[in-house]
């Protein structure tokens, strides 16, 4: 364990008052998050956040084994971040699967390795409260072994207006029908000069923030995200990261934090460069040090890539998510690597960066390996 601000190697002097107070296990400030998430010394800033890492996980390095879902891309909002979405007037080049066919789909790919469904959709004019309640009673029947994360805030919100329901008996419908947790999703970036420009159909930051507390108040726990990279600046992403780590203060319902880096192939803002290996980093860095009471943080290799994802893992990172069949909204935007992994490639891949692998459920939770593998493509 560091115990000398000297050992950080730190370039930069304004971080080493930072340094101390890290040290002394305090909070960062509005103040020192910025300098983190604009210094020039990213190795100095790298170092602080894999000491706070290895103080909550020591050397371990979360995985699951999973799968995800989306019935529909069907959606009534059109924000100029997606490519997954295809909008109502169009509804015909999309998809919308019944019930059944989700389930059949959900099969192809599921045997009794697969923890946890990953289930999030378009927003959909016409599905209301009772198909999911459907399909989810189908999946929890049909694999009943397998935790559902399901519906972003910005889908329970929507579910709620659509079905002309209060967003608590929305939670606890959902819930009775098989509901287990929520994902972090929709989130994007709070700041709403900075959401009028890049999903401004869709709920905004409070409502969002909103509809997480009454979700944790359910005893529901959820992940969190942030979507960086796209026109926003590193305050805007300092000011997100505050806002979750006030809703944990109040709730402790987080269990994860995701920073999505923004991909732009075949997006409304195609124009802008995708995220470099330094955003990445810095961004992971400085959301471990300012996130101090949300446990895990995820370097998710589908948007970053396996190699920035393995550096991930000394930068603040003890998560790589998982296995992942048939993630379709990345892929959509131009990533490559929506057709998932096998679980051995992954193992490999966290023992390579130097870090134990650790198979868990979707609570994290260790787990001991199944005899069999979900279907993988390596």
């Amino acid at each position: 364990m560091i115990g000398d601000v000297k050992a950080f190697r730190l370039k930069d002097p304004r971080l080493e008052p930072v340094a101390e107070r890290i040290l002394a296990g305090l909070r960062l400030d509005r103040e020192d998050a910025i300098l983190m998430a604009t210094t020039d010394d990213l190795l100095g800033v790298g170092r602080l956040a894999n000491h706070r890492r290895e103080l909550l996980h020591g050397n371990k390095t979360y995985f699951n084994i999973n799968r995800h879902l989306n019935p529909t891309n069907v959606c009534a909002a059109s924000c100029a971040l997606c490519a997954f979405y295809v909008p109502w007037s169009k509804k015909d080049e999309g998809w919308t699967w019944t019930v059944e066919q989700a389930v059949e789909t959900t099969a192809r790919d599921v045997d009794e390795s697969v923890s946890e469904l990953h289930i999030v959709s378009g927003l959909h004019p016409k599905l209301k409260i009772d198909y999911y309640e459907e399909l989810f009673r189908a999946l929890k029947k049909r694999f009943p072994w397998i935790h559902l994360k399901a519906l972003t805030m910005v889908e329970l919100d929507f579910l709620a207006s659509l079905s002309r329901l209060d967003l608590g008996e929305v939670i606890d419908r959902l819930v009775a029908a098989g509901l287990d947790s929520c994902p972090g999703g929709g989130a994007e970036i709070f700041a709403p000069e900075i959401r009028a420009q890049i999903c401004d159909h869709k709920t905004d930051g409070g409502r969002w923030l909103e509809v997480t507390r009454e979700v944790h108040r359910r005893n529901i726990r959820s992940n969190c995200t942030m979507l960086y990279g796209h026109v926003e600046a590193a305050e805007h992403r300092v000011d997100h990261l505050i806002a979750l780590r006030e809703l944990q203060d109040e709730t402790g319902g987080f269990q994860c934090f995701i920073p999505l880096a923004f991909h732009p192939e075949n997006t409304a803002l195609d124009h802008l460069p995708p995220t470099g290996g330094r955003l990445d980093l810095q961004t992971i860095a400085t959301s471990r040090l300012v996130l101090d009471n949300i446990p895990h943080l995820k370097a998710y290799w589908i948007m970053l890539g396996e190699k920035i994802a393995q550096v991930a893992l000394q930068f603040g990172a003890d998560d790589l998510d998982g296995t992942i069949v048939d993630e379709r909204i990345t892929k959509a935007a131009g990533g490559s690597a929506g057709v998932g992994m096998g679980r051995t490639h992954l193992e490999n891949l966290i023992r390579e960066a130097g870090r134990d692998p650790v198979l868990r459920d979707t609570l994290y939770r260790a787990i001991a390996p199944k005899t069999n593998s979900a279907r993988s493509t390596r």
